[in-house]
């Protein structure tokens, strides 16, 4: 489990049997109230996956600062030279409880809260193409953004994980014991797989 004062996550992963190597990533970075939360998935699998998904990575993690917008323009120009990679890249700001997201590609994005009637389960919305491969309607988009309470969850999910998971989303689950659940219970055989899971701050 992974904790600060904006944010508690946990995040599990297995590589598609047979190889060694995995094209999904994942990368969290915390400072002063303000975390970056991103998921990626090199096409395909492999290393040649996992290179890209790494070069990407590199990208959020030396520069996780700068917008949403930026990083995207950063990782399409880097991942040129790759098979290219699903994306999608969160700010969550605990100073005025709000989330920015960009996305594109089957990355599944879903946003759990409380509600009066129980819980609601949001899609997130994505965009279609591949960073680095080819132009995305995600590059010619401004980050989505809404409000969030505390003790909202957002879970990101590669497509190696069915997307039955969402029947299965747990409110008040420790975010590492989800990831780990929601890994074991839904992940294909025939890709890697990566779940993460982000409770906002209490």
């Amino acid at each position: 489990m992974n904790g600060s004062a904006a944010i508690d996550w946990g995040h599990a992963a297995l590589v598609m049997p047979g190889q060694t190597s995995s094209g999904d990533r994942c990368v969290i970075a915390i400072a002063d109230g303000t975390a970056l939360i991103a998921v990626i998935d090199g096409i395909g699998h492999g290393e040649e996956a996992a290179a890209a998904a790494n070069a990407a990575a590199l990208v959020l993690e030396t520069s996780p600062n700068e917008s949403l917008r930026t990083l995207f323009d950063r990782c399409h120009a880097r991942l040129r030279t790759t098979r290219g990679a699903a994306m999608t890249v969160a700010r969550f700001e605990s100073h005025g409880r709000t989330l920015d997201w960009l996305g594109t590609g089957n990355i599944k994005a879903v946003l759990l809260r409380r509600s009066p009637q129980g819980f609601t389960c949001t899609d997130l919305l994505t965009y279609s193409g591949v960073v680095g491969a080819q132009v995305t309607q995600a590059a010619k988009r401004a980050a989505s953004k809404t409000e969030v309470t505390p003790g909202d969850v957002l879970i990101l999910a590669t497509d190696g994980i069915d997307r039955k998971f969402i029947d299965a989303i747990r409110y008040d689950e420790a975010p590492q014991t989800q990831a780990e659940r929601l890994l074991a219970s839904f992940r294909s055989p025939a890709d890697d797989a990566l779940v993460l899971v982000a409770r906002f701050g209490r």
